[in-house]
């Protein structure tokens, strides 16, 4: 199957935004505090506003984005299977066993809010789906659907009752990346390794139902250009930005009740419209050159996203150049906007000399392996 050059760049665009919102927690220190409204009862500052603006328009929207392509991912490889006649559980489980080793190095090393350990159970999960039919997909779709909304409803009613929530990180772990060693930091992730792995465990739910959604979006021709694909599209830019825009527009409202479903269940309507709208932009600036370098970036998105966070991490934390809880929110856009830069440019002069990413070079090489 050839390539889809609106895939790649979709994808390139998802994995760059994810250190959207990731940026704010290296900026201080790992401190949640700084992705929500928990602690802040009015906008007074305009270093809150710049922060909660660059929030409105990241936290969630392209981590759920990103999902969806790795759902894409996921259908377009079953359907390379059934092309040539290879039983789909044979490879593929060494991909997910790759995912997994990967998320779980990235967690340990790097940072503790990895997400593709949650996506290797995902993929797990509907790699038993696929081969069950449309049917059971959909019914997959639907439960977890239920699943994810039930457990979304219980944590805010218990919100509405309860005593006021914050996610302010305790002055020991904020010390641990302001102060500490790069191997205390290690072993801060292995000792608490249940409690950073909360999140990853709880959208498990919400992944399914994006993977789900990102084989559907394909197999109904959603990233084509054909009549029928830019119907999708404008549907997809219609409904998903009509209701995402003022429903995720909850983030402004102080105090930290919308967090939750502004992140877990806002944010993917929202994705969906930028799914249409970078689909409607591509489709009528399509000479621009800047989508072949997106497209580039969007071909080694795993090797950006591992890349993206040891940068950060070596900015802001205390074993790098410790830069973290020092600079405004005007700074940290800037360090934002200067590693996105820095990791097009890089994935461009890569790929201009080698086919594959480095970390997908090697995942390819170790399926090779396996086949032999």
């Amino acid at each position: 199957m050839k390539r889809i050059a609106l895939i790649d760049i979709l994808r390139g665009i998802a994995i760059l935004g994810t250190l959207g919102t990731n940026i704010w927690i290296f900026a201080h220190l790992g401190d949640l505090k700084y992705i929500t409204t928990t602690d802040f009862m009015s906008w007074s500052s305009m270093d809150d506003i710049l922060r909660i603006l660059v929030l409105f328009a990241f936290n969630g929207k392209l981590l759920g984005m990103l999902t969806i392509m790795f759902g894409v991912g996921m259908a377009i490889k079953y359907e390379q299977s059934i092309r040539h006649n290879k039983p789909w559980g044979g490879m593929y489980k060494w991909v997910i066993a790759f995912l997994m080793v990967e998320g779980l190095l990235h967690y340990v090393l790097v940072m503790e809010y990895d997400v593709l350990m949650s996506y290797a159970v995902t993929a797990g999960i509907i790699a038993v789906i696929l081969k069950r039919g449309e049917r059971a997909i959909t019914r997959v779709l639907w439960g977890a659907g239920a699943l994810h909304l039930g457990m979304l409803a219980l944590i805010f009613i218990s919100m509405l009752l309860g005593p006021a929530f914050s996610m302010a990180s305790s002055p020991q772990l904020i010390a641990i990346y302001s102060e500490g060693t790069w191997l205390e930091q290690v072993q801060n992730r292995l000792t608490n390794f249940m409690f950073f792995r909360t999140e990853s465990i709880f959208i498990i739910p919400l992944n399914i139902c994006l993977f789900i959604i990102g084989i559907k979006l394909l197999r109904s021709g959603a990233f084509s250009f054909t009549e029928q694909g830019i119907v999708i599209q404008r549907k997809l830019l219609t409904w998903g930005l009509g209701l995402g825009l003022p429903l995720n527009a909850l983030t402004f409202v102080p105090g930290g009740l919308f967090d939750l479903p502004v992140r877990y269940l806002f944010a993917p309507v929202l994705a969906l419209g930028y799914l249409g709208l970078i689909a409607f932009v591509v489709r009528t600036y399509s000479t621009w050159g800047v989508w072949k370098w997106l497209e580039k970036t969007g071909r080694m998105s795993l090797s950006c996203y591992i890349l993206q966070n040891i940068t950060a991490t070596s900015i802001f934390y205390g074993w790098g150049l410790g830069l973290g809880g020092n600079l405004n929110s005007m700074e940290i856009i800037g360090v934002f906007c200067m590693i996105v830069i820095g990791q097009i440019i890089l994935a461009n002069v890569w790929l201009a000399k080698f086919p594959n990413g480095p970390v997908e070079w090697l995942r390819k090489g170790m399926l090779q392996m396996m086949q032999r």
